[in-house]
């Protein structure tokens, strides 16, 4: 009897179960289970088609009928019973072959014809390969799909906001005035970027025996072009072929693979918290949802809990995918096994990278703009202008720019009349003083507006 999703130890299988189903496909025991059954059916299909032609030609047409099924789908893997075997043998993969053989030979196989099960493997030919293919099936299935979501949302805004003039705040403090649609399109350019970097990351691949070398291969075929045929066969995968490694593919691919996912999650942190911060400054709104509590006591909040789930998540996967960037690629000597149980974490930090993607696009399609609040902010910061008023005076050779209007500005209030009787006093020429005198906070945007909704630039 199955313990309800409550008691789950992971949140990922307890809490937030019903939001992970597809990636619990792809990275639960029973998704590396089916991977390894794949890889498995594949290479004796390869070898039947190859090296053990002779041996195979009389394959009976149900097994190899039933061995073109799994090996381009292998849903129909008993994962149960695959695991009975494995309480015996104490060894995943080795149950994984056992469980082969018996269901080959139930369809007809002979004894010296199951032999060629997992022949010249070690166990990690197939683990490899089968990790390989379900990081790729996540970068394409979930991955991707899911931040160009997120990306297309960033450009709609930017294009929705591209003429809400906002106060800039570096370091906190009152700046130069942006559009709230340029700082969102700010936030998709980068995230577009790191997308790109993610796709184009190469997925690696091995099948060269237990320390790379081939030797179990030429012992027994060697006539046989085993690099080649190693090469073609990942290849068939659709994954590279690495052909320098020992006994594991030495996992330098999964190091840029979870750096690529990593600087993208940082951006999204960095886009999470400004909005939370903007939230905050009352810039923006977020539509309630009928029925939601914000706080057990104080019954009128509306929380950013979305972007704060997200900003959590992120912070999770990313120490995860940072601690498997730094060891994955180490292994002593030609094998250890450190590496076995933190293979099994990566589907927990892309899970934790999901469920901030689903918050965050939830998020962002609650916020309303505050356009009032804005405006209320820019009219209260007239010092910004102090910028334009001193570059306008070093473009027409006026002595100590920067420091009479450093002495104007800085630490003390400045509102419209102060800043126009300072420009009124200058000398300037009529043209430039009447085009300082018509700047406002709200219409000094330089170019932000056009660059808000300039057509993105894809990097792919």
């Amino acid at each position: 009897m199955s313990s309800p999703t409550y008691d789950a130890l992971s949140p990922l299988d307890g809490r937030y179960a019903g939001k992970l189903a597809a990636l619990r496909m792809l990275f639960s025991e029973a998704g590396l289970m089916r991977e390894r059954v794949r890889v498995e059916c594949a290479w004796l299909l390869t070898l039947a088609a190859g090296p053990a032609r002779t041996a195979l030609v009389d394959l009976p047409p149900a097994a190899r009928e039933w061995l073109l099924a799994m090996a381009a789908d292998p849903a129909a893997t008993d994962v149960a019973a695959i695991k009975q075997i494995e309480a015996r043998t104490n060894h995943d993969v080795k149950a994984v072959e056992y469980w082969l053989r018996a269901r080959l030979q139930a369809l007809g196989c002979s004894p010296a014809q199951l032999e060629w099960i997992h022949f010249a493997c070690t166990s990690e030919d197939i683990n490899n390969l089968a990790y390989a293919l379900m990081l790729a099936a996540a970068r394409t299935r979930i991955l991707i799909p899911m931040l160009d979501q997120l990306g297309a949302q960033l450009d709609a805004l930017a294009l929705q906001h591209a003429d809400a003039a906002m106060l800039g705040r570096t370091h906190g403090q009152t700046a130069t005035p942006t559009t709230m649609g340029k700082e969102f399109a700010n936030v998709a350019h980068r995230l577009r970027a790191q997308r790109a970097a993610l796709a184009n990351v190469a997925i690696l691949g091995k099948m060269n025996g237990a320390v790379g070398n081939f030797n179990a291969h030429v012992a027994a075929l060697p006539d046989v072009d085993w690099p080649a045929l190693s090469a073609a066969f990942v290849a068939s995968l659709r994954l590279q072929p690495n052909p320098y490694t020992t006994q594991i593919e030495p996992h330098d691919w999964i190091a840029e693979y979870c750096h690529a996912l990593l600087r993208a999650d940082t951006v999204l942190i960095d886009l999470a918290r400004d909005l939370w911060s903007y939230i905050s400054l009352g810039y923006f709104k977020q539509r309630p949802v009928d029925g939601e509590v914000g706080s057990s006591t104080m019954p009128h909040k509306v929380n950013p809990i979305d972007f704060e789930n997200a900003e959590g998540n992120l912070g999770i996967a990313n120490a995860l995918l940072a601690h498997f960037a730094e060891k994955l690629p180490i292994s002593r000597w030609q094998r250890d096994l450190t590496d076995s149980t933190v293979l099994r974490n990566i589907g927990v930090a892309i899970g934790h990278a999901t469920l901030a993607y689903q918050s965050l696009g939830k998020g962002l399609g609650k916020l309303d703009l505050d356009a009032a609040r804005l405006r209320s902010d820019l009219d209260g910061a007239w010092e910004v202008l102090g910028e334009a008023v001193q570059t306008v005076m070093r473009a027409h050779g006026l002595p100590d720019a920067y420091e009479r209007l450093k002495s104007f500005t800085r630490g003390r209030p400045v509102d419209r009349p102060a800043m126009q009787a300072f420009i009124e006093s200058l000398d300037l020429p009529r043209q430039a003083k009447e085009r300082l005198l018509r700047l406002e906070p709200a219409n000094y945007l330089g170019l932000a507006r056009d660059l808000a909704r300039r057509a993105p630039e894809d990097p792919r």
